[in-house]
């Protein structure tokens, strides 16, 4: 039910593109599936322009959401039942340290943004780029040129060639997902290193827990 529901609210969000973007100017791109050092990930939305390149994650969910820009997990509240669910901020992060990598470019030419497509209300104070409307209009808000035309087309190609011959698959990225987050090793988030750290204060000191190396840079746990 989850992944039909995913699945929608991502066929909902490339209407929206679709209707709002001009495709003279904007590349749209669905469903990119990209390799890294730590595993795959998986871009709902990607487009570039001469603006940029934006990331889209789409959420399809309704109710309540509480959250905040550093909490590891966001909430749900429908029907007076709460769901956790993982910061789609932090997703998007991961997207675009990757597709920086795969593309070659600096990341300050990548923007992130997440949608969500259902009948939802946020009940805390979020960031400009988690929208619930006007999806296009936002990247639309973009008006300084920072990628050359030509830097634009090579890129759309090189994306057009990459889907063209990839194998990779949503059935291939899931497993990649289960394996990433079920490492007692590598953090799932950067691919640095896991550590064994120890609690020092709080309800929970003097436990021991995994940590990233890369803290605080990256503040990934794990519990032991």
């Amino acid at each position: 039910m989850n992944r039909l529901r995913g699945w929608i609210g991502e066929k909902k969000t490339a209407l929206y593109l679709w209707l709002s973007l001009n495709r003279k100017t904007y590349n749209v791109f669905h469903n990119i599936i990209l390799p890294s050092t730590n595993g795959t990930t998986q871009i709902d939305h990607l487009i570039i322009s001469e603006y940029g390149i934006f990331i889209v994650e789409t959420k399809n969910k309704k109710g309540w959401i509480f959250g905040s820009e550093n909490q590891a997990k966001w909430t749900q509240t429908l029907y007076k039942r709460k769901y956790a669910f993982q910061n789609p901020l932090r997703q998007t992060y991961r997207q675009k340290i990757i597709l920086c990598e795969f593309l070659k470019i600096e990341k300050y030419k990548v923007h992130t943004v997440v949608f969500f497509v259902g009948d939802c209300k946020f009940k805390t104070k979020l960031p400009n780029n988690v929208l619930k409307s006007r999806v296009g209009r936002y990247i639309k808000g973009f008006r300084r040129q920072i990628l050359p035309t030509e830097t634009v087309s090579r890129i759309t190609e090189s994306l057009k060639i990459y889907r063209s011959e990839s194998k990779f698959s949503n059935r291939d990225h899931r497993q990649s997902l289960k394996k990433r987050h079920g490492s007692i090793t590598t953090c799932p988030r950067c691919g640095s290193k896991l550590v064994e750290r120890t609690a020092k204060k709080g309800p929970n000191a003097g436990l021991k827990f995994l940590g990233c190396e890369n803290y605080p840079k990256c503040k990934m746990t794990k519990k032991l």
